[in-house]
């Protein structure tokens, strides 16, 4: 009677290692979906802000985060200068600048 339980025993442990791979496909299967719905589309996101940042000149008319409409006067690799009403400028961080204003119009 002995040798029949631990029978038992052996059989159930080898048929539950294929169960708990099953068990994950489902949560592969999100991830994959979170990737290419969520993920991908951000990236490319990013990478285009960065590329309109990088072709920022002197006299583009922009908009910030925070709402400011102005006209680049000067540019560094961190900061904007922008002329938004007849000599008053700000400056502002690089990457506040959101788009151009000829895209919002």
């Amino acid at each position: 009677m002995l040798w029949s339980q631990i029978a038992w025993a052996q059989e159930a442990g080898a048929q539950g290692g294929a169960g708990g791979f099953t068990a994950l496909v489902p949560f592969i299967f999100m991830l994959v979906v979170m990737y290419f719905l969520m993920i991908r589309p951000q990236t490319k996101r990013q990478k285009q802000h960065q590329e309109f940042l990088s072709n920022l000149k002197r006299g583009d008319s922009v908009l910030t985060t925070s709402g400011i409409l102005g006209t680049i006067e000067g540019i560094t690799d961190q900061w904007v200068t922008l002329e938004i009403s007849d000599g008053v400028k700000v400056r502002c961080l690089k990457n506040s600048v959101a788009s151009s204003a000829k895209e919002e119009a």
